[in-house]
């Protein structure tokens, strides 16, 4: 424990975690470990001090931890953007064609394959396709005009 509060710094906490990962690593290489008290001690140690390098290695890629400041402001989440965005949305849809809002409504809103739109309208995939295609490209152009 003492070896491991210098290598720490002399944080109590991190060397108590290091002294019980170096017993659990012993424990478990148990029967590869030489049993000579000096060779025994050696691997200790080195089995310690990798730990605590790699815990100073991985604290030094890590963002450093701070406080929550406290606030006197209580943040309310505001839906008022993707409220907007629909509104805006919505008055896109309204400006394609019938056959374009009904292929874009199939497949993206009711989440249906192109296949089972082609069936459901009762016309070739390709079609189906071409209407997506065709719809998206008005809808950005609309979304663009309207900000």
């Amino acid at each position: 424990m003492g070896f491991a509060l210098r290598l720490t710094g002399h944080d109590r906490q991190w060397a108590e975690d290091v002294v019980q990962e170096t017993l659990i690593k012993a424990w478990r290489n148990a029967d590869k470990l030489d049993r000579r008290p000096a060779m025994l001690r050696a691997w200790l140690f080195t089995v310690a001090r990798r730990i605590v390098i790699d815990g100073w290695r991985s604290r030094s890629v890590r963002p450093q931890e701070l406080e929550e400041i406290e606030s006197d402001a209580v943040f309310v989440s505001d839906e008022s953007d993707k409220t907007v965005a629909a509104m805006i949305l919505y008055e896109a849809l309204q400006g394609l064609s019938p056959e374009h809002r009904e292929a874009v409504q199939q497949t993206y809103l009711a989440d249906r394959t192109v296949n089972e739109v082609a069936a459901t309208l009762g016309v070739p995939p390709g079609t189906v396709k071409s209407r997506i295609h065709h719809a998206v490209r008005a809808l950005r152009k609309a979304m663009r005009e309207r900000g």
